[in-house]
């Protein structure tokens, strides 16, 4: 049975383009530096991000782990968000692997730290407290709805932490989602920041892989990272070659996810029994939740519309996040839509 899967932009599979780059292309051994393919790729998203330099790494929890590591030493201190992805989803490993330590802020709606929360969390210089180092930004913001941050608010962080001697660094997994939501230049979000990562392999549909970007010195740090970490994959230009077909086609089509996240959230609203945040959607992400009256658990919801060909996550008790992306058309959408009526409505 082929399913309507709004689970994620994850679930994206390559295209038939992509397929066809991956069966020509031209590799070498990328732990020498001599992929072809490889360094066409990191080439061309430093440039698009404003950056002198990039990294093809297995994934964007990689991506921003080396990024860590590059910037703090052991017992230095990261001030990021209590609902950034780096602190809930990557399994702690800057604590575990990296041994940096975590300060963690409110978010506010909009996924923004507000800057005087941050100015406060700054460690005086002293021996009893960690060293404060970096700053650790998302756009879009997943666990905030999938809002985007804007680029003045970029700047502003960015430029403030500069002056104290603070690092930036960007978790850009969907930052082209964000790009194209604004209608602005990705360099102008990923411009003001160290560092940045963004994901191959969720809506611009390539199966493996992100890009860490920074400076020379910096992803010469993180290459010697990389290789600690086991991400040293050798003839990788297979999977590069997905990438670059990514960055030319599948990002001015984004706008197309956007567009189909907003339809099926105005059929959504038309249904009784549920209740969709406010401001939902700003990009690709459509969140809701069940209303008191509708006596069902997350999990029952999630197994009646699976009954039904459509597939969704849960991200809380009897709350949903559905995703739009390359695989979901139209029709998918009324279908969708159709299937939450007769399940909840």
């Amino acid at each position: 049975m082929p399913y309507i899967d709004l689970r994620s932009d994850t679930v994206t599979q390559p295209t038939p383009e992509m397929r066809e780059a991956m069966a020509k292309a031209e590799v070498g051994d990328d732990v020498y530096g001599e992929d072809p393919t490889i360094n066409h790729l990191q080439e061309l998203a430093a440039e698009k991000m404003g950056k002198q330099a990039g990294l093809f790494v297995a994934s964007g929890t990689m991506g921003n782990l080396i990024a860590v590591l590059s910037h703090c030493q052991r017992g230095d201190e990261v001030i990021v968000g209590k609902k950034n992805h780096v602190f809930v989803h990557e399994a702690g490993g800057m604590s575990a692997l990296g041994g940096v330590h975590s300060c963690q802020l409110p978010n506010q709606p909009d996924g923004s730290l507000l800057l005087e929360d941050v100015a406060a969390a700054v460690r005086p210089d002293d021996l009893h407290e960690p060293v404060t180092r970096l700053v650790c930004l998302e756009n879009t913001h997943n666990g905030c709805g999938g809002v985007y941050q804007t680029p003045e608010y970029t700047r502003q962080m960015a430029g403030w932490a500069h002056s104290r001697g603070l690092s930036v660094h960007l978790d850009g997994a969907r930052i082209f989602n964000a790009s194209i939501a604004q209608g602005v230049p990705v360099s102008q979000l990923a411009g003001p920041v160290d560092s940045v990562t963004f994901c191959l392999s969720k809506g611009l549909c390539a199966p493996v892989g992100s890009v860490l970007c920074g400076s020379q010195p910096f992803i010469a740090k993180a290459r010697r990272l990389r290789k600690m970490l086991g991400g040293g994959m050798r003839q990788a230009g297979i999977l590069a070659a997905a990438g670059l077909v990514a960055l030319d086609m599948m990002v001015n089509r984004l706008g197309e996810d956007h567009v189909r996240a907003k339809k099926l959230a105005e059929g959504l609203r038309m249904v009784p029994g549920l209740q969709l945040d406010s401001g939902t959607p700003a990009t690709n992400m459509v969140f809701l939740s069940l209303r008191p009256e509708v006596h069902c658990t997350s999990d029952e919801l999630i197994e009646k519309l699976k009954e039904r060909g459509v597939l969704i996550g849960a991200t809380g008790e009897r709350q949903y996040r559905l995703v739009t992306h390359y695989w979901i058309d139209d029709a998918c959408v009324e279908e969708a839509i159709e299937a939450f009526r007769r399940v909840v409505g």
